[in-house]
């Protein structure tokens, strides 16, 4: 099977379509309709096999994944998702990967009405890229640096888990075997928090989606934002699944300075609270304030006892 059979098999059709799109997959560009009074967001990431995912990833999960992390940024910054582009190195055209990767890929598209409009595929070690284009109103993206002193800090859902499930399969870390579907699951099938993220349009004063660690991430906003931060290990929130693992002598690390949670961390004006909760609830979507952002520089995690508590390692980067 050659490229441009590949492509017009598995990419030209089978997805979302849009009314926006007027030319997408199969030309040498796509040609889209912007709407007025909307700004785009672009953002973009890469996976490669045996580094993002581990290389026994079934196909349909790796495409699920490629597309949730990119759609994770685009919540982040509370924009709407309208186009992608993919782009795959491919070791050999195996029908049946690329019919599971697409599945999975369309399984998640098909949520957020995000049509696939282009991109290209080449042969190598296998490699998923993948662009997004959204929307938001003019003037209302969110971004990393509007945190200010007295702001609180909130964690949709829970962290921990995923970083849990890429230690199991590694063998890393021993768990009971009923144990395992639940954490591999939040590995492989992050929930991209897109409603959310709109939510805290015209509220949030800085946000960031948790794919390096909660840590990492945070600090991100608070160099971003110019301003420190103190938070409560406690109010961290974690799964019952997790739980069980630091009673049984586990650590924190994974919760704090793994990645692949995919959950939104933001800051929150006081006056924002009650209507974001409630908005949060209306979504089904936990919701746990863990900190407040304070003037003087730094990230403080204090324990129960008041002592502040040492979080090692900072979180994934690519080139440390």
């Amino acid at each position: 099977m050659d490229e441009f059979t590949l492509i017009q098999r598995f990419f030209a059709s089978g997805g979302v379509t849009r009314d926006d799109v007027v030319l997408g997959v199969g030309d040498d560009g796509a040609v889209l309709r912007c709407p007025p009074h909307q700004e785009l967001v672009m953002t973009s990431d890469i996976l490669l096999a045996g580094h993002h995912f581990p290389e026994a990833t079934p196909a349909c999960d790796i495409g699920y994944k490629s597309l949730a992390a990119n759609l994770s940024d685009l919540a982040a910054m509370g924009a709407e998702p309208a186009w992608a582009s993919l782009q795959l190195v491919l070791p050999e055209a195996d029908e049946t990967w690329l019919s599971d990767f697409i599945r999975g890929f369309y399984e998640l598209a098909k949520v957020y009405n995000l049509q696939l409009v282009g991109g290209d595929t080449v042969r190598g070690p296998l490699t998923v890229g993948v662009q997004l284009c959204g929307w938001v109103p003019t003037g209302k993206a969110l971004t990393r640096g509007g945190a200010k002193p007295g702001d609180s800090i909130y964690v949709t859902g829970s962290v921990g888990d995923a970083a849990l499930g890429l230690g199991v399969l590694q063998g890393a870390i021993a768990l009971a075997q009923d144990r395992h579907p639940q954490l591999i699951h939040r590995l492989n099938r992050p929930d991209p928090r897109v409603q959310e993220g709109m939510v805290l349009r015209d509220r949030a004063s800085a946000a960031i989606d948790l794919s390096d660690g909660l840590i990492a991430d945070l600090g991100h906003i608070l160099s971003s934002s110019h301003v420190g931060a103190s938070i409560e290990l406690d109010r961290i929130p974690v799964s019952d699944i997790y739980r069980a693992y630091l009673q049984g002598g586990g650590d924190w690390a994974f919760a704090l300075s793994h990645g692949d949670d995919y959950e939104l961390c933001f800051t929150l004006p006081p006056e924002y609270a009650n209507t974001v909760q409630e908005e949060f609830a209306r979504l089904s979507c936990p919701l746990h304030q863990i900190g407040a952002i304070e003037s003087e520089a730094g990230l403080r995690v204090y324990q129960t006892n008041g002592s502040l508590f040492e979080t090692g390692r900072r979180g994934f980067n690519h080139f440390s």
